[in-house]
């Protein structure tokens, strides 16, 4: 503590109450918290290691809720470490959680300093606290504090590559997974922000020709006691502990993760790659009843989470972790929307996938409306008009799956794609009209609220669940690596071990896993809407089997960049696919395809066809032993003088034996060249001719095409 004098001669002033959390300026910093039910808040501040709490100061003015002063300099100035204490009522049962025993920390604090330490002190119930008693022991030494940031950097004319959506082709990585074992990255700066903001790094994303990073949650977090207690670490991320804080895990100095974080940011801009936050505004690290104390809770329990009304001292719990943040609340939302024009307007990202976003349009009766106010706010916000919004469309509570009911705008992970295109090409039967729909863009899901194709987010691969790879080695999880017996992760993976489980040397299992994985890849970057690709599967990347791999901070998740060499055909596929999709706009398309032909077209804009050749009719569509289908699009191309024309045709053969495929004429006589064959590894550079028919191998993916632009290969290579 300081001594009597100096605590004399510091003085808080009333300061404002907005903006909250800790504004620098040049004559101090301006401090303001929202708790409403708080008697009394605290500022404590501590040394620069964030251990000894040298003093704590009043916040002396109240307005509307929030708690406001403002330390005058040399005092108040940047990297000064604080937290809160709030004194009122504790009475668990009725919502009320004060305790100034626990510090707490600024739901605002754009830092953290100090590493969370899961001691009795930070606990609620599991602790020593109970309905009429809260823990006296000081929680101080065991919870991170605040740093106030002094947001000045040098951003270089940076600016959004703002990239339409339908051109936007996402990749979705770990800034840690993606870097770690890069061997052209140097040691210090692997696992890191600057790792993935190394020329190396992007040199890669721009030869592979994604558009954007999405990154899973680099929001300040904590990992779970449970994972710690077997050794373990939650890896991806979904355990909030600071909204507005960078991760300091992902830098190479702790003390700069903001300065590092706006380093890759602007980095990747300048090679026109956008970046993309996976966020967690669902819930938070302080779990059920029996979690820790950290921030929210302590500050105004039943301002920032959904309470049951009979007894509020447990939680409803929408999320699978214990909590359910109260979006519905004033004060929360606003939380969060200052939060997402903070990471646009100070750190400069483009975007934002929001998990278990259902709980975003609820009501305090739990009720989900696409016009639900949060969603209102959001798109009457100026500084988030051009943001990329992405949505996981489902929760785990009642009535929480709603695909296709956000608001326009925004694009959502499309599950229904993932899973009709898997069981197609695994196979199964009466998948023909479903794998239609969802490669022509949903729009069973998404035309009937007027939005377009690219609302649908396509992938057949996240983070959660396996890899692609393991996508065609495996029949069932193996999760043992978690310690919970296998126990934990999702049985329904449509996936097809090629018949073997696992690793083999046989030589015919282990081409049609590549051609199992060449055809999955082509048929997502071939789709109609948002491609995401999963990091590694581009390179045949593994988990072993493992299907929920959340905590495994290894080699399990850290890309194996030797890969690269080992399945550079892969790599190449992918490459040369996205390459296609760039000069095809015929395959990213801004409105849904009709099945009409457009003025002076010789064919429909999409065109369904039986291996014979015919349109495929309602007896076709419903053969459940029809395995074949060939997709032809119109007005594929674009030419020098912006006109559409040209063709492509997609044969897609699940079936087990080949089939010969009559193909389509053209009464302008233009010709087909075979671009690639998912059987033949590779694409093909020469674009051979092909007459009248094609013979489509077994569990194969062939496209052909007519009017190619000043007859170029499809991967934009000259013709000699």
């Amino acid at each position: 503590m300081l001594d009597e004098p100096s605590l004399q001669a510091l003085k808080m002033t009333r300061g404002e109450p907005l903006p909250l959390g800790a504004t620098l300026n040049a004559t101090g910093i301006n401090f303001a918290v929202f708790a409403h039910r708080a008697e009394k808040v605290e500022l404590c501040v501590f040394d620069t290691d964030a251990q000894i709490e040298l003093y704590r100061l009043n916040l002396p003015a109240h307005t509307a809720g929030v708690w406001h002063g403002f330390l005058p300099a040399p005092w108040g100035q940047a990297g000064l470490v604080y937290g809160w204490r709030v004194y009122g009522r504790y009475e668990p049962a009725q919502g009320y959680r004060c305790n100034p025993n626990k510090v707490l920390i600024d739901p605002y604090a754009r830092l953290l300093q100090g590493e969370m330490q899961w001691h009795p002190a930070v606990y609620g119930f599991a602790g020593v606290e109970t309905d009429d008693q809260p823990s006296q022991e000081d929680s101080a030494p065991f919870v991170p504090k605040c740093v106030v940031v002094d947001p000045a950097f040098d951003w270089q004319g940076d600016h959004p590559p703002a990239i339409p959506w339908r051109n936007t082709i996402i990749y979705e990585t770990h800034v840690k997974g993606f870097t770690q074992l890069h061997p052209d990255i140097p040691q210090a700066h692997r696992g890191t922000y600057l790792g993935l903001a190394h020329p190396a790094a992007i040199a890669y994303l721009q030869r592979l020709g994604v558009t954007a990073v999405e990154l899973l949650p680099v929001q300040e977090f904590v990992s779970e006691e449970f994972l710690i207690n077997k050794g373990l670490r939650n890896y991806w991320g979904y355990n909030s502990l600071a909204w507005f804080a960078p991760a300091r895990a992902y830098a190479t100095q702790a003390a700069n993760a903001v300065t590092e974080f706006k380093t890759m940011v602007r980095a990747l801009h300048a090679a026109g790659i956008e970046v993309i936050l996976d966020v967690v505004f669902n819930h938070t690290a302080e779990g059920s009843e029996l979690g820790p104390t950290l921030s929210w809770r302590g500050l105004d329990n039943a301002a920032y989470y959904v309470l049951p009304h009979h007894n509020a001292r447990h939680y409803v719990n929408r999320s699978g972790c214990g909590n359910t943040v109260a979006i519905h609340h004033p004060a929360t939302e606003q939380m969060i929307l200052d939060c997402l024009r903070y990471w646009v307007n100070e750190m400069h990202v483009d975007g934002f996938r929001f998990d278990l976003a259902p709980v975003l349009g609820h009501n305090e009766h739990h009720h989900f409306s696409s016009h639900a106010h949060f969603f209102q706010m959001l798109k009457h916000a100026p500084e988030l008009r051009y943001t990329k919004m992405i949505a996981e469309p489902w929760d785990v509570g009642f009535d929480g799956y709603k695909l296709g009911h956000f608001p326009a705008g925004w694009s959502e992970w499309n599950d229904s794609y993932r899973d009709t295109v898997r069981s197609f090409w695994k196979g199964e039967a009466g998948n023909l009209g479903g794998f239609a729909e969802r490669f022509a863009g949903s729009s069973d899901v998404f035309r009937g609220a007027g939005r377009k194709p690219t609302a649908s987010l396509n992938f057949i691969t996240s983070h959660d669940g396996f890899t692609l790879q393991d996508l065609v080695s495996y029949n069932h999880k193996h999760n043992e690596a978690n310690l919970e017996n296998n126990h934990d992760g999702h049985g329904h993976n449509l996936s097809w071990n090629c018949g073997v489980e696992g690793d083999t040397v046989d030589a015919h299992v282990l081409q049609l896993r590549k051609q199992q994985m060449r055809n999955l890849l082509a048929t997502l970057l071939c789709s109609q809407g948002v491609p995401m690709l999963c990091a590694g599967d581009e390179l045949g990347r593994t988990q072993w089997g493992n299907n929920n791999a959340y905590c495994q901070d290894n080699t399990m998740n850290w890309l194996d960049w030797s890969l690269l060499q080992r399945n550079s055909d892969l790599f190449e596929f992918v490459r040369q696919l996205i390459h296609l999709r760039k000069r095809a706009p015929g395959l990213c398309r801004d409105t849904f395809l009709k099945g009409t032909r457009g003025h002076g077209q010789e064919h429909k804009d999409i065109s369904w066809l039986h291996p014979t050749g015919h349109e495929l009719t309602a007896v076709d569509w419903n053969d459940s032993l029809l395995s074949t289908i060939g997709i032809l699009i119109g007005q594929a191309f674009i030419d020098l003088n912006g006109e559409s024309h040209g063709h492509l045709l997609l044969l897609c053969h699940a079936g087990g034996d080949p089939v010969q495929f009559s193909l389509p004429r053209s009464a302008l006589n233009l010709k087909w060249h075979l671009a690639f064959d998912t059987a033949v590894n590779g694409m093909l550079s020469d674009l051979p001719l092909v007459l009248d028919s094609y013979l489509v191998q077994p569990h194969s993916m062939v496209m052909l095409a007519d009017g190619m632009p000043e007859r170029r290969s499809l991967t934009g290579a000259n013709r000699k």
